[in-house]
């Protein structure tokens, strides 16, 4: 440090002589023929001059020139000599590097050849112990370099500043400037590059960088902590994300997702930007499709953190939160679609913008129900659960109170004649997750809007079949008694229900989605068996369609269940008429009849054979058998 320090007894001796040193004197010294010339410029440059005069600070890159500035700090790395003594190294490292910072403040330095170039030296500085001195300013020099010009962010990339960043920010200090820095390099890098490709190239590295920024969104109190939580929201929900879900679903220390919540209570429970709540729930989401619905109940306990929630308080804050985003925007949507539309139609991209939101806040309401479903109905599970039973009546509370709003937006488009559309769709499948735990919740609203919520179609649809499937399990389930039947019957719902059932017959005879079929199946039994009490006519033309639709699919089936729920159906439509009549409608040809015969032929050989050698699985086929023997 010899020359260094004689350098810098110089530059002190120097600046008592005159206290204030002058720009000219600056550029002679660094206009200067020696190497120690240009270091006593460089000395004074960093004692007197402001590190945010860009003015200044790019007169002394024009004066200095890069090629020295390069030589220096190859000095500063053991790879070249300016000045000689090898034992100034760190000091002409430092010196090099804090210089390099305060010349990328000015962007047309920044966005220099000479500048992206040290890219990938100043990532082997960072990478090495000599270089945490002056992290803060590589880190600055990269984040300056690497947003000045596209390929800047490219060379960061190429030449590993994933690795790096991944390695590093689990031990840069919380909140510190440096933290900030490197969240805006991760934040340019998922951004500025083409989608998907650090999800897929670095699943790990980025894994390791959300477990950084995760302990900083619930720590900090400042505008960091929106910074994490944009940065994570964009991380996480990026439709390329599944290797990094799958990453974090394998960590063996889930503190990642508890500073995730502690982080989205901290702002969904505080006065802030609308835009910032619904950016915790996108985050939300995204936490419970890699940890499952129990993450709203997870501990909000950190080792490094003061923080005291209740154990329930995260559930009740995703929901209430959930619940007045979705009146918002259905209330917005509503105005754009009937009212502003009057005088000029809505803008699109809004548009788009509410509906990707709306979808947001009803997947995070349909995850509760989901979660609150698997306690519901099981006392064991209610024993060891935190909830209690007063979070349980609040949670309720809350989900009855969205459903009523969601219901009273399906009344409002009924009313205008509108029944497509995915908002529409959207609606009626959240109302059908709830009423599938609850039937009897707002009994009087469903019966009056059954019938339309069974029409409703989505965008890219020509029938209502998603619709209906999302109401099988509630119609499978009011089917079961008289009054329900006649609920079913007045919405017009039978028709509704067969055309699901043939849609999933004809649409793939490999792939029918048995659980969806066996569902609508149940639901015409019930119904089927209530028809006389209910006073239920069949239409013959459904019937019929009905009747040739389960012969195809048990056409090549040996699958009992299959061949018993079909017979079934077909014996109870069969009880209603005869074989004259069948014949005598023209779309019921006779082998139609002959395909019937040999179906309810084999399902009573098959299901005897079984119940003779006790062979049979359940007692629903038992059951199934006695409808069609009978």
């Amino acid at each position: 440090m010899e020359q260094v320090q004689t350098l810098e007894a110089s530059s002190a001796s120097s600046s008592s002589s005159s206290s204030s040193p002058s720009l000219e004197d600056f550029m002679k010294l660094l206009k200067g023929k020696t190497d120690s010339q240009r270091l006593a410029g460089l000395l004074l440059v960093t004692k007197f001059c402001d590190k945010n005069d860009q003015h200044t600070i790019l007169n002394v890159y024009l004066a200095l020139g890069s090629t020295f500035l390069h030589r220096l700090f190859l000095t500063g790395m053991g790879r070249g000599a300016v000045g000689g003594d090898s034992s100034n190294r760190e000091a002409y490292l430092r010196l090099s590097v804090t210089l390099l910072a305060s010349l990328a403040r000015v962007s047309q330095v920044a966005a220099t050849d000479e500048m992206v170039s040290k890219i990938p030296l100043i990532l082997e500085v960072i990478s090495n112990e000599s270089g945490s001195s002056f992290r803060e300013e590589c880190y600055e020099f990269l984040f300056l370099v690497s947003a000045a010009r596209e390929d800047g962010i490219i060379t960061l990339y190429d030449s590993g500043g994933v690795n790096v960043l991944a390695s590093q920010m689990a031990t840069l200090p919380d909140g510190s400037h440096v933290m900030e820095l490197a969240m805006k390099l991760v934040q340019l890098i998922v951004s500025k590059l083409p989608a998907g490709k650090v999800h897929v190239d670095h699943p790990s590295e980025l894994s390791n960088m959300v477990v950084a920024i995760a302990k900083q969104f619930a720590l900090l109190q400042n505008a960091l902590k929106f910074d994490a939580l944009y940065l994570l929201s964009i991380i996480l929900s990026s439709s390329y994300s599944g290797p990094v879900h799958a990453v974090l679903q394998s960590m063996t220390c889930g503190e990642w997702s508890t500073c995730i919540r502690v982080g989205i209570m901290d702002v969904l429970q505080n006065r802030v930007a609308p835009a910032e709540k619904l950016q915790a729930l996108v985050l939300a989401e995204c936490a419970m499709s890699i940890a499952g619905e129990e993450w709203l109940i997870g501990s909000t306990i950190l080792p490094f953190a003061h923080n005291s929630f209740p154990d329930n308080r995260c559930i009740l804050l995703v929901l209430e939160s959930s619940r007045v985003e979705i009146a918002v925007i259905l209330n917005e949507l509503a105005y754009l679609k009937y009212e502003a539309s009057k005088s000029s139609p809505p803008n699109a991209e809004t548009f788009l913008v509410k509906l990707r939101n709306l979808g947001v806040a009803f997947s995070l309401v349909e995850m509760i129900i989901k979660l609150i479903s698997k306690f519901g109905g099981n006392e064991e599970s209610i024993s060891t659960c935190i909830l209690t039973e007063s979070t349980f009546t609040k949670i309720i509370g809350g989900l009855n109170e969205t459903i009523g709003v969601v219901l009273e937006y399906l009344h409002d488009a009924k009313d205008h004649g509108d029944r497509k559309g995915n908002d529409l769709l959207a609606s009626v499948r959240i109302v059908g997750s709830y009423l599938a735990e609850a039937p009897s919740a707002c009994k009087e609203k469903i019966k009056e809007l059954l019938g339309y919520m069974l029409c409703v179609e989505g965008e890219d649809e020509s029938s209502p079949f998603q619709s209906v499937s999302f109401l099988l399990p509630v119609l499978c389930q009011i089917t079961m008694d008289k009054d329900g039947c006649e609920i079913f019957v007045s919405a017009g719902a039978f028709r509704a229900v067969v055309g699901c059932i043939i849609s999933l017959i004809d649409s793939s005879h490999s792939k029918i989605d048995s659980s969806t079929i066996f569902l609508a199946c149940d639901t015409i039994l019930n119904l089927l068996l209530k028809r006389e009490e209910v006073g239920f006519s069949l239409d013959n033309l459904c019937y019929v369609e009905l009747l040739q639709a389960l012969s195809r699919w048990t056409e090549d089936t040996i699958d009992t269940s299959v061949i018993m729920m079909a017979s079934s159906i077909c014996s109870l439509i069969l009880d209603t008429t005869c074989e004259e009549a069948l014949l005598c409608h023209p779309k019921f040809k006779p082998d139609n009849l002959i395909a019937l015969s040999q179906l309810l032929k084999r399902s009573l050989v098959t299901c005897g054979q079984e119940l003779m050698s006790d062979d049979i699985n359940t007692n629903t086929e038992a059951d199934l058998y006695q409808i069609v023997s009978s």
